[in-house]
């Protein structure tokens, strides 16, 4: 078969599909705001874990990993600690959202903060920080996913053309069914995705004679890959902390997860989820694989995200290829769905609904909902094409900005004394000190959302300590709700 004709056939069925998926999902809507936003808080376990993990390997990841490992060394191996620590924060703070979710029929993030907090002004603010960081890494994704189905074309689709059909088979399919399209089309994703990496992975390994065969070659040839703080100094102990840190908080406290922590059915999936993504983390030997090997293979690529798709087009059969690529453009479309219906969410319920129409029916919240799942995809989409070179920068720090949330999240969840003064305080702090470090970071030896992180929560706990307890009734409620958390869950 030509090698054209092939590509756009793998490319067109791996486009149908999620439209179909999505077709399916939305015969099952159920035309409630609970239901489009957070699936009626009736997600199954198997659905939630494939929805988390897709939403979790975005194209940053899915071409990155094999990038840190080809440009600096062993440094991306914190991702064994991140999953982890991304598992035992959906535990210890994931579980107690869901349940304070539940009882309290949260839908945003902000709901969370303007009820635990009894603050609109905290409520705002966690929406302007969500939006501000969210956006450019959706444009990053885009610009990621369209960028493999280019190259998984042969040119054919050029990537702003992928970028455009992609933004078409978002919008048919969230617009369709909500959060549950989504979240079965994420199973289909997360398939192409786990498949992909590791084909990728053991094939590309295969070229330089086997794992043990690549590890004897790279001692000899490039020994200061194999250790911290890698071949160029500079991924050393501290970026491992960072990364450990900043990546899991980044995530968990981002728009499209605190969706999923709301819509699960059983808190029992909570008890499950450090095993389920500590198990899956092995995967992450394959773009280990696959950098390393480019080491000895390409060892002069000067732009190391590019390593994947240069590799498979050169030593794998073109099929193979195609395969592999619309993985990684199933790890970026993973990702932008579940970004465009949060900022959906996000828009509808606490801007919308709180201050343009506070009256508003709940089939016409649907209606606006579904109306900003276009407008936002459509914005995405002009930024990726006219400024992609400034979204890279700004979605560097994206998962550092929302990081910044989950301070005063355990602080409202475990710390009675926490204020909404000393939560925007901190966030504040946070955000802004995370702007100047990253202007300036090469004057800093600190990561910069580590060391924002860090002024955040001193920030936090000193204004909360200087300032006024919660109202009294609003700390008897959690209170008394916190104790039939802790006698059932």
């Amino acid at each position: 078969m030509n090698q054209n004709i092939l590509a756009l056939l793998i490319i067109g069925t791996y486009m149908f599909i999620p439209l179909w998926i999505g077709s399916k999902a939305g015969e099952r809507e159920l035309q409630t705001p609970e239901d489009f936003f957070v699936q009626s808080r009736a997600m199954e376990s198997i659905a939630v874990f494939f929805t988390v993990q897709a939403t979790w390997w975005s194209a940053f990841a899915f071409l990155g990993s094999n990038a840190y490992f080809y440009s600096k060394g062993p440094v991306y191996w914190t991702t064994i600690a991140w999953d982890f620590l991304f598992g035992i924060l959906f535990f210890i703070v994931g579980k107690r959202i869901w349940f304070y979710g539940k009882i309290n029929n949260y839908i945003t993030a902000s709901d969370f903060f303007r009820d635990m907090y009894d603050s609109e002004k905290l409520g705002n603010l966690i929406t302007f920080i969500m939006l501000l960081f969210t956006m450019p890494y959706l444009q990053i994704q885009l610009a990621g996913g369209a960028y493999l189905i280019e190259v998984a074309s042969q040119g054919l689709i050029p990537w702003k053309m992928g970028c455009l059909i992609f933004c078409i088979v978002i919008v048919i399919y969230v617009w369709t069914g909500g959060l549950r399209a989504v979240a079965w089309v994420d199973i289909f994703y997360e398939i192409l995705i786990l498949f992909g990496i590791i084909l990728a992975g053991f094939f590309i390994v295969s070229k330089v004679g086997g794992i043990s065969s690549l590890f004897e070659s790279l001692r000899q040839v490039a020994p200061e890959t194999l250790t911290l703080p890698g071949p160029t100094g500079a991924a050393g102990p501290m970026l491992w902390i960072s990364m450990f840190l900043i990546v899991p908080m980044g995530a968990i406290m981002g728009p499209p997860l605190w969706t999923r922590i709301y819509a699960v059915k059983s808190p029992i999936f909570f008890n499950l989820m450090p095993f389920l993504l500590g198990f899956i983390a092995i995967v992450n030997i394959a773009p280990m694989l696959v950098g390393n090997a480019g080491i000895l293979l390409e060892p002069n690529i000067q732009n190391a995200d590019a390593l994947l798709p240069i590799m498979l087009l050169k030593y794998a059969p073109f099929a193979l290829a195609s395969l592999i690529l619309t993985g990684g453009a199933a790890a970026a479309m993973s990702t932008s769905n579940s970004q465009i219906h949060s900022l959906s969410a996000i828009y509808a319920i606490d801007i919308h609904k709180k201050y343009i129409n506070k009256n508003i029916n709940n089939k016409s919240l649907i209606r606006i909902a579904r109306w900003s799942i276009l407008i936002f995809t459509t914005f995405s989409y002009l930024m990726t094409i006219w400024i992609p070179g400034l979204l890279v920068q700004i979605g560097m720090v994206a998962l550092s900005g929302t990081a910044q949330v989950i301070v005063p999240t355990i602080g409202v969840l475990f710390w009675r004394k926490s204020t909404a003064q000393g939560a925007i305080a901190g966030l504040l702090s946070g955000v802004i000190f995370l702007g100047i470090f990253t202007i300036f970071h090469s004057h800093f030896p600190i990561d910069p959302g580590f060391i924002s992180l860090l002024i955040n929560t001193i920030v936090f706990i000193f204004v909360s300590s200087i300032t006024p307890n919660r109202n009294q009734t609003i700390l008897d409620r959690f209170d008394k709700q916190n104790k039939i958390f802790n006698h059932y869950y």
